[in-house]
């Protein structure tokens, strides 16, 4: 009997439970690894999608290695279509990392809307509470650049109140990207709070720059943080010298 034999009869849930070792086994054997993720694969089964997605969640080396797992793993999930959904948004609810595999897997199968709507739910759910690693934060705000959509600026507006300087960065991005004009009052509240980054207050100035509005109400605070090449002109909008 193969080593795979025992696995027959199995519900592809079964198998992939029996099987999550060998897929995350991040120092295993290749060969090994690789046959477990087809094993998975070849069932077609969206019960197989939590397992396969923890492939996203290590690095193995080589780096070629690597990217072909990761292909392989997205392009099964992809294939699937809608009924891998659930899971690849469970996935993204339960797990800090792969947010980006997560995203991706979900705008390869749904209408941008429908991704858009899905990843701001989980914005709100995080909230603006300290968390350990806040990259996920910032994986969701950076795909939601340049998007059109109302719900956008409601969750990166929240986001300005994050506990973590970078995740207000990512949310200052993603409102100048999608330029709100509701974003003015609280940007120019953040930029002029004494203990506020100084990073984040240069990013602030970045913002109210590229979103020409108006620092009217705040520019003797503004003023004091704007430094060259940055300069408030006559008309009360941040300039840049040679833009």
């Amino acid at each position: 009997m193969g080593l795979f034999d025992i696995f027959k009869g199995s519900t592809p849930a079964e198998k992939a439970q029996k099987l999550k070792k060998k897929v995350t086994e991040k120092y295993g054997e290749a060969a090994a690894r690789q046959k477990a993720i087809e094993e998975l694969v070849q069932t077609g089964s969206p019960d197989v999608v939590p397992v396969l997605m923890q492939r996203f969640t290590l690095l193995v080396d080589p780096q070629t290695t690597d990217a072909d797992e990761k292909r392989m793993v997205f392009d099964a999930i992809v294939a699937q279509g809608a009924p891998a959904v659930p899971n690849v948004v469970e996935f993204l609810k339960k797990n800090d990392a792969a947010s980006s595999w997560a995203v991706k897997i979900l705008s390869d199968i749904l209408p941008e809307g429908e991704v858009v709507g899905i990843v701001t739910q989980e914005l709100r759910r995080l909230g603006v509470e300290y968390t350990r690693d806040p990259e996920k934060k910032e994986v969701l705000l950076h795909f939601l650049d340049g998007k059109q959509d109302p719900q956008i600026g409601d969750v990166a507006l929240a986001l300005l109140k994050d506990m973590s300087d970078d995740v207000k960065i990512a949310a200052l991005r993603t409102l100048a990207s999608v330029k709100d004009p509701r974003a003015r009052e609280p940007v120019l509240e953040l930029l002029a709070h004494d203990e506020t980054a100084r990073r984040v207050q240069t990013r602030c100035v970045e913002f109210l720059q590229e979103t020409a509005l108006e620092v009217q109400g705040f520019r003797e605070k503004v003023a004091a943080r704007v430094s060259e090449p940055f300069f408030i002109d006559k008309s009360g909008v941040v300039k840049k010298r040679g833009s």
